[in-house]
């Protein structure tokens, strides 16, 4: 456990002692665990991974006095002093607001990002969808029911046996309040700050993630937010495509990390 300004993060880390690190930061209602794949990915090209607990869910504490992703980023950044970077930072859904908050807040700490399913668009919800919304996050069962439809392309051998250890955890008291408290309204949308990342950053989308209406315009307008940005279509899947087509999408990150590495320790003009 990492003690942290308001409670304790949970992480565990893969790989080589001393290897160029990679830090993974789930999205809300999950957990380190879904990382699972790609860190032996990454491992096995050297790396080594340190997949955390956000506030509030998984293994760290609960009770936390605020679970945005501007604060979590806090909590990546302290990981990643912790455990010696820079680093590159992977975040799935509301996950690559905070790793972006983190390259922005500290970029002598960052040597890239990799963006899967990143929500760009902050739109108003409808009252039907604010309703649903609001029974889902009051409900681990509901959650999971949701957490079960954002895959398209595939699910791991092992899908049943995490779902049920994630449901497990979530009904532990406070973790639906702190999944509910991921998407409070914040002052700043994590776009505004994505211009000020000066690291590449690779935005990985699946081209059937239900939670967009048009998931190739939201990666354009995820990737056209930052500097240097490039986009990744993963064509038939759904919200977690490092869990659906492992052996297709792991690989490409595995090699945007080396390259994000690469680039930064190259010299200048090199």
């Amino acid at each position: 456990m990492l003690p942290v300004p308001g409670g304790e993060i949970a992480y565990e880390v893969d790989g080589p002692p001393g290897a160029p690190l990679v830090v993974c930061v789930h999205g809300m209602g999950s957990n380190r665990h879904a990382f699972r794949l790609l860190a032996a990915t990454l491992t096995a090209a050297g790396f080594a991974v340190a997949r955390l607990d956000t506030r509030g869910h998984g293994d760290s504490s609960p009770d936390w006095p605020t679970y945005d992703a501007e604060h979590v980023a806090q909590d990546v950044l302290a990981l990643v002093r912790h455990l010696g970077g820079p680093a590159v930072l992977v975040g799935s859904s509301i996950g690559s607001a905070a790793i972006t908050f983190a390259a922005a807040a500290a970029p002598e700490q960052v040597a890239g990002l990799v963006l899967v399913g990143a929500t760009a668009k902050q739109a108003p919800l409808g009252p039907l969808m604010r309703l649903g919304l609001r029974a889902v996050l009051h409900s681990p069962r509901l959650w999971i029911a949701y957490y079960r439809s954002l895959f398209k392309a595939g699910r791991p051998t092992d899908f049943a046996a995490d779902t049920d250890r994630l449901l497990a955890q979530l009904r532990r008291p406070g973790r639906m309040a702190a999944v509910a408290g991921v998407i409070a309204p914040t002052s700043v949308w994590w776009t505004q700050r994505a211009a000020e990342v000066a690291c590449p950053a690779l935005v990985l989308m699946g081209t059937r993630d239900p939670d967009f209406r048009d998931p190739a315009a939201e990666a354009q307008a995820a990737a056209a937010a930052f500097r240097t940005a490039e986009v990744m279509m993963v064509e038939s899947a759904g919200h977690y495509p490092f869990l659906e087509l492992p052996d297709e999408v792991n690989p490409a990150i595995a090699r945007f990390v080396a390259e994000a590495f690469d680039g930064a320790v190259r010299p200048s003009g090199a």
